[in-house]
């Protein structure tokens, strides 16, 4: 083998070695550092929070919830089935006003519903899909976790004893908790029937026009994507 054969073959072993090593050093920035940052926004910052501020320990939890969940495919839904959907939220809002324990329930069983209908594990495995919800749906996974709290706690708070008309017990969440956090979870609930990126606009317009012509008026300022206060 003559030398410039030799130098050749060094020259493409070399060229491909560094390849190599951009392809892991891009697919390492995708998991660490700036990428999950970026990729996670504030579930981040929860995880940082979470480990007491260590930075390393929170980034090697989010870099395994990406290798776990990271190539999840979102099932788009079918038109009927988003407005299914749709009504049964419109509904659970209505039915705020009278029974707020039972729309918050509703709420989060539905979130899990529409979740497991896009292609993330089924709702009897919360905390898998929840942790699947904060890689695709970072920006809103909160709102899910706050109604299900709610959920949990408010029908935890009423015994069937002779007791249990008087009231929730201590600690129990109150009216404005409960709206709150339906209003929290309506933001996810929108990403997750979003054909692209955005909720089924036409049909919110539908709606609000419907109630225009009726007089009617949303209660309790139940607006989409609101989370504080106005």
């Amino acid at each position: 083998m003559s030398t410039g054969v030799i130098i050749a073959l060094i020259v493409v072993v070399a060229a491909l070695v560094a390849v190599a090593a951009v392809l892991v050093v891009r697919a390492r920035g995708s998991h660490g550092g700036h990428g999950l940052k970026r990729r996670f926004g504030p579930e981040y910052d929860r995880a940082v929070a979470r480990h007491d501020g260590d930075v390393k320990a929170a980034e090697r939890e989010l870099g395994a919830l990406v290798e776990r969940h990271g190539g999840l495919r979102e099932r788009p839904l079918e038109p009927a089935e988003r407005e299914r959907f749709e009504a049964r939220w419109t509904a659970a809002q209505e039915r705020f006003v009278d029974s707020p324990r039972e729309a918050v329930v509703e709420a989060d069983r539905l979130l899990a519903e529409v979740a497991g209908a896009r292609g993330f594990p089924a709702g009897d495995q919360y905390e898998e899909q929840v942790a699947a919800l904060s890689v695709h749906h970072a920006g809103h996974v909160q709102g899910y976790r706050r109604v299900h709290r709610v959920a949990q706690t408010s029908t935890g708070a009423y015994g069937t004893g002779a007791g249990a008309a008087s009231g929730p017990a201590a600690g129990a969440p109150d009216t404005e908790d409960m709206r709150s956090a339906l209003v929290e979870a309506r933001a996810l609930f929108d990403d997750l029937i979003a054909s692209s990126g955005r909720g089924s606009e036409r049909h919110r317009v539908q709606e609000a026009e419907a109630r225009e012509r009726s007089g009617h008026r949303p209660q309790l300022g139940f607006h989409r994507h609101q989370t504080k206060e106005g």
